[in-house]
């Protein structure tokens, strides 16, 4: 049996049956238009026979899209309702039973994946959508590549170079696991409702050599949250309380990792970060 897509009309009676009023809180923003989800599984290069971690699926439209390619989904949705409903809707469309696994919890405090998936997917809401990103990365090792979709300020923020106005603590961060970018612009009109906001597509895959131990990207990410507390400080200031206590130790251990003591952290690489890291423990 072919897999069917979810239309506008469905998803309306859909959250009208489970009385799900779309809210800020949740980012229930629904996606109604197919080519946008099925572009979006496009762009995350899904393919039969994966497993897909697909976190907040809400009422299934996304959700089809990827298992209309083949793929098996194990489905993280936070709200009750959507999560005990998702296996009907993926049934009445055609989604043999063992195609789906639904977790029903919060992503941000889950240790385990049904499947071990190796690809991510998701609709992420702003106030959660980078610490579910790296509690992922962090928490799931065999997460290779994915594609989300998050605001616009998010997405570029994740995805930006050093140097750049919006670089900061979740670009270094992100960086740590491997190469992130921008893929794509989407619509506010494919939504309902329709956000204020614009939203983007961002793809990533994991680097095919760990850059660390866990141990050192602790240190890195403590490095990382002082570098840009507070923003255009150098960073024989900034990083003074993590490196010994003064602007002097600081400087001197800034030295030893090959960084300018009176560099900014907007300027540093992930590279640059953990070779202070290194020299700290060292």
């Amino acid at each position: 049996m072919t897999v069917t897509l979810l239309g506008a009309t469905e998803i309306r009676r859909l959250a009208a049956e489970l009385d799900v009023t779309p809210t800020k809180k949740l980012g229930q923003n629904f996606v109604v238009d197919a080519n946008t989800v099925r572009k979006i599984v496009h762009v995350g290069k899904v393919q039969a026979g994966e497993r897909v971690v697909e976190v907040g699926p809400g009422l299934g439209s996304l959700t089809l899209a990827i298992l209309e390619t083949g793929a098996s989904v194990t489905a993280v949705e936070i709200d009750h309702r959507l999560a005990a409903r998702l296996p009907q809707t993926a049934a009445d469309h055609g989604v043999p039973s063992d195609q789906l696994t639904v977790v029903d919890a919060d992503a941000l405090r889950i240790t385990e994946l049904p499947g071990d998936p190796t690809v991510l997917v998701a609709n992420l809401p702003y106030n959660v959508s980078v610490p579910v990103l790296l509690h992922f990365m962090e928490t799931f090792p065999h997460l290779q590549r994915g594609v989300v979709m998050v605001q616009a300020e998010v997405g570029e923020r994740l995805a930006a170079p050093p140097g750049s106005k919006i670089y900061g603590a979740p670009s270094v961060k992100a960086a740590w696991y491997g190469p992130w970018r921008l893929a794509g612009n989407v619509s506010r009109q494919v939504f309902w409702p329709v956000p204020n906001i614009d939203s983007v597509l961002v793809a990533f895959e994991r680097d095919a050599v760990p850059r660390g131990s866990e141990e050192l990207r602790k240190a890195t990410f403590r490095i990382v949250d002082a570098a840009f507390q507070q923003r255009r400080k150098m960073l024989r200031q900034a990083l003074s309380v993590v490196l010994g206590g003064t602007a002097a130790e600081a400087s001197a251990i800034l030295e030893k990792a090959g960084v300018a003591p009176t560099a900014r952290g907007e300027q540093l690489t992930v590279d640059d970060f953990v070779r202070i890291a290194e020299a700290l423990d060292g």
